[in-house]
């Protein structure tokens, strides 16, 4: 199938795929259909199409654009499986994907077992916990979710209780990393650069913004005894832009403890202004990283107390980088170069240095609960920046 990319007015046997699935998850009122027959063949990108295409991308925590894109394409060809459709196991070279994974997920944490984040991705971690529990319950351990193992699930009773398992595990990893920030590794993942410059306005561009705000973090958490590992430079040059897939790859490869991805906004509005922050969170299955969501808001209170952007606020979504990672990652969008107050505050380098000091500060938060009204000299901090007008 060519490269999907659906938006309204367009019409033929893809669209009418895309008005299946939509059909089948209860968003159009269309009948299901077991074939294309001919007048599916010229099925319409309509009006009430794509807006149920925005209620799916909100409830999947993706870009509400109301376009089906290669994204929105992946979780709604995800959302067609429940558990049981299929035999699920770990398949080399490509990650398995699907509602039906995440309901295997959901089920291995409620039973005891660690099949890392709960992200609808079959990976070497829900490999090794199907296999704990097959082990466990004497059946064989293959690795294969299949009519067997189907059958022990349905006999067995949750035994995590007290909360959501996923958010239980998590926090409990934090705790055990332990307080403080030496030796903890970060992933600091300047968006774009090389080819690709990204949003491009008032005489800067992206890329440039976020690696020179990528090198003024590094420099301030070496100081304190952190690993800091650049994405630029470890990956690829290509002429081609970086998707998020490898970026992520390169985060789980160096068993980062949180990856943060810094990137810059742009609008054909040029009143949309203000910073935003957003972790791993998917509204539809209730999933979401409490870590990244906790070391988000800390990002966003930070930098909002330090600079005079305007509040964008805190939101969960899906993307493939947040998805992606075994471990935290948050993505800060700071400011829209498209709007002129916004650039201008991002070329002054006393306005990145502030943003540098708020992430600082907010990983010692994230990594010394309880202590919400730290100071600058707590903190080792040489002094925060005023705000920049």
């Amino acid at each position: 199938m060519p490269q999907p990319l659906f938006r309204l007015g367009d019409h033929g046997p893809a669209v009418a795929q895309v008005r299946d699935h939509l059909a089948r998850l209860g968003l159009l009122t269309d009948e299901p259909v077991e074939r294309l027959d001919d007048a599916a063949l010229d099925a319409h990108f309509d009006p009430t199409v794509e807006q149920a295409v925005r209620a799916f991308q909100q409830q999947r925590g993706l870009n509400a654009d109301g376009i089906v894109g290669v994204e929105t394409w992946r979780r709604l060809d995800d959302a067609r499986w429940r558990l049981g459709d299929r035999v699920l196991r770990l398949v080399s070279g490509r990650m398995v994907t699907g509602d039906d994974v995440v309901a295997l997920q959901r089920r291995l944490l409620e039973l005891g077992f660690d099949p890392g984040r709960v992200d609808g991705v079959f990976g070497p971690d829900t490999d090794h916990a199907l296999r704990d529990l097959q082990r466990n319950l004497g059946i064989p351990t293959d690795g294969l979710c299949g009519p067997v193992t189907f059958k022990a699930l349905d006999r067995l009773a949750r035994t995590v209780t007290g909360g959501e398992p996923h958010a239980l595990r998590e926090a409990e990893r934090l705790h055990r990393s332990g307080p403080g920030l030496a030796g903890k590794v970060v992933v600091i993942d300047p968006g774009h650069g090389g080819a690709d410059p990204g949003v491009m306005a008032h005489g800067m561009t992206e890329a440039e913004v976020t690696s020179d705000l990528a090198a003024r973090i590094e420099g301030r958490l070496a100081a304190v005894g952190v690993v800091a590992v650049l994405t630029h430079g470890r990956l690829p040059d290509t002429a081609a832009p970086i998707a998020d897939g490898p970026r992520a790859h390169l985060a789980n490869e160096v068993d980062a403890d949180l990856v943060l991805s810094l990137h810059c906004d742009g609008s054909a509005n040029e009143h949309a202004q203000g910073v935003a922050t957003f972790y791993y969170g998917a509204g539809r299955h209730g999933v979401h990283s409490v870590v990244g969501e906790a070391f988000a808001d800390l990002l966003q209170e930070e930098v909002v107390a330090r600079t005079d952007l305007l509040d964008g606020r805190v939101d969960g979504k899906t993307w493939e980088l947040l998805r992606g990672t075994r471990m935290p990652a948050v993505r800060l969008e700071l400011g829209y170069l498209t709007h002129p107050g916004d650039a201008a505050r991002l070329a002054d380098a006393a306005f990145r240095d502030a943003v540098a000091e708020a992430v600082l500060v907010a990983l010692q938060r994230l990594y010394l609960p309880g202590q919400v009204d730290l100071t600058a000299a707590d903190l080792g901090v040489s002094g925060l920046a005023e705000p920049v007008g």
